[in-house]
This record gives structure tokens, C-alpha cells and sequence, in this order.
């Protein structure tokens, strides 16, 4: 796994008490979900960046689609800190989504020799 990749993990916390606030939080979270974050709990997520630019361009869009209600966080840690992260219950999220590999070979064909 390489190290130069940053980590920047979302989480929020928004009403949805009534139905704009409901579709509101909707919006946002496939907002998160098209821009490629995967969900690691209900309100957090994460997305592999590869360097300081992306992370900053990655704000700016979050920005442009920040919700009127609700707090919204980001954190940004490398990759080697975010490997880091302890699991006291449950299991790490292994699938390929989940990291910094560039290269994926569909099919049932392949053999690693």
C-alpha cells in the first residue's frame, strides 16, 4: 500500500425531522456517494484522495453541495494514519473500494503467476 494518498473522511449529522430536511440529507449523501466516498457508518464516510490539490478541489465541491442544516465535518489524514485505525467491533472494510489499488481484473480467468 502506498503512502502518498490522503484520506478524507465526512461525517455529519443532519435533521430529518420533516420531509425537506429528509430529502435535504438524501441529497447530500448520494452527492457523497456519486462523488466516489463509501459509508464506513450511517453518517460517516471516506474517499481516497491522491494529493493535497484533489483534497482541496474535494472541499470546494463539498461546499458547492453543503446542505443548509446540519453539521458537516471533514477530516483529512494520510493514508498510512487512516490504516492505522482500530476496530473494536466488527471488521475492516477489505473490498477494493476501500483501497489504494489502480489496478482491477474482472473475471474468473485471471491467474497471478
Amino acid at each position: 500500500m502506498s503512502y502518498r494518498f490522503m484520506r478524507q473522511i465526512i461525517m455529519f449529522d443532519m435533521p430529518t425531522t420533516t420531509y425537506d430536511d429528509r430529502k435535504a440529507y438524501t441529497k447530500f449523501r448520494k452527492f457523497l456517494l456519486s462523488e466516489g466516498f463509501i459509508m464506513h457508518q450511517y453518517s460517516v464516510y471516506s474517499k481516497i484522495l491522491l494529493n493535497d490539490t484533489a483534497n482541496k478541489l474535494m472541499i470546494k465541491r463539498l461546499e458547492k453541495n453543503n446542505p443548509e442544516r446540519g453539521l458537516i465535518t471533514i477530516l483529512t489524514v494520510t493514508e498510512k494514519q487512516f490504516a492505522r485505525m482500530i476496530y473494536l467491533f466488527g471488521h475492516k472494510n477489505n473490498s477494493v473500494a476501500n483501497t489504494d489499488s489502480r489496478l482491477i481484473f474482472l473475471g474468473d480467468n485471471y491467474n497471478e503467476d
